[in-house]
């Protein structure tokens, strides 16, 4: 079998708000978590728990995930600006 070689480079990775997006989603996995909170007998007597402790999981994951991209959030800034600051200032005529 032949080695796959990419004929292109790879696009550059799309930026957002990332923060905000992440934010979103742990909202999201905690809101449908707590709508199914009532209806725990149902899912139980059906035997689809899991649907239930997915939300919470994807909450609880949301919650580690909110602190990761705040951290490289911040650390892009702080590269950002040791990277200006490390740059002479050109004065322009």
């Amino acid at each position: 079998m032949a080695k796959w070689i990419a004929k292109h480079e790879a696009p550059e990775p799309l930026e957002g708000p990332v923060v905000a997006t992440v934010t979103g989603g742990t909202i999201l996995w905690f809101a449908l978590f707590v709508v199914q909170l009532p209806f725990y007998g149902w899912f139980a007597d059906r035997g689809q728990l899991w649907w239930v402790w997915t939300c919470a999981a994807g909450g609880f994951l949301g919650l580690i995930g909110i602190w990761y991209v705040r951290g490289r959030e911040a650390a892009l800034k702080r590269h950002a600006a040791a990277t200006a600051a490390s740059q002479p200032q050109q004065d322009t005529p």
